[in-house]
Order: C-alpha cells, then structure tokens, then sequence
C-alpha cells in the first residue's frame, strides 16, 4: 500500500530514466530518436549520446501544424527521417520517452521507418 498516489507523470519519468539508461549503455552507440509528447505538440530529436549533441530536430510547432494527431506525427516523424538521411545516419536507438508505444508514438515511429531509418 505504498503507492497510494498514482502520479502519472512521475510514473512515465521514471519509465524514461530507465529506458535512457539502458539506451546510452549500449556498445554500438547509435544516435538516439527522443520523442516528446505534450498536450499541444509533437517534439523528435536526434541526439548523439557521445558528444551530447542534438544532430537534427523536428516538430509540430516548427512545422506550423496547430492540430495534435496522428497525421501530425506522421508528418514530423517523415521530416526527422528525411534530415537525418541528410545527415547520412541510418540507423538509430528510438527513445519512446516514457510513453505508451501506441497511438502517435507508434505512427511517427512507422513513419520514420518508412522514410529509410533503421531501429
């Protein structure tokens, strides 16, 4: 009875810190795709873990799309692959941020697939 609370947002950190850890643990150190979810906008950054740098980033809001759904993660999840094929990086770790991989997460996902990254 220890968790009487159930703190949502507390719960999806944790999942993050626990996920990014095994993530930058990994011997083949690839580029990580962080994706971030709010209630308004979309976010996905590529980010080398060596040098703790963001190599490309894309989102709803620099995209100018004010609506949040699924086309709307297809959409930036197509222009994040399309700059980092520019950058000549193919193949990447997905960070799903702590959230469920469902819904937008899953379709921007696919949709970074599709465009010619590999996870």
């Amino acid at each position: 009875m220890k968790h009487i609370n159930f703190d949502r947002k507390k719960q999806r950190s944790l999942r993050h810190k626990r996920i990014t850890k095994t993530l930058t643990r990994c011997e083949d150190l690839r580029p990580r795709l962080v994706v971030t979810k709010t209630t308004h906008h979309i976010y996905a950054q590529i980010i080398d873990d060596t040098t703790h740098k963001v190599l490309a980033a894309s989102s709803s809001l620099t995209l100018k799309i004010n609506k949040k759904n699924i086309e709307t993660a297809k959409t930036v999840g197509a222009d994040i692959a399309k700059k980092a094929v520019a950058l000549k990086i193919k193949n990447i770790a997905f960070d799903r941020g702590g959230n469920k991989y469902h819904g937008q997460i899953k379709v921007l996902a696919d949709a970074v697939r599709e465009n010619g990254l590999n996870f």
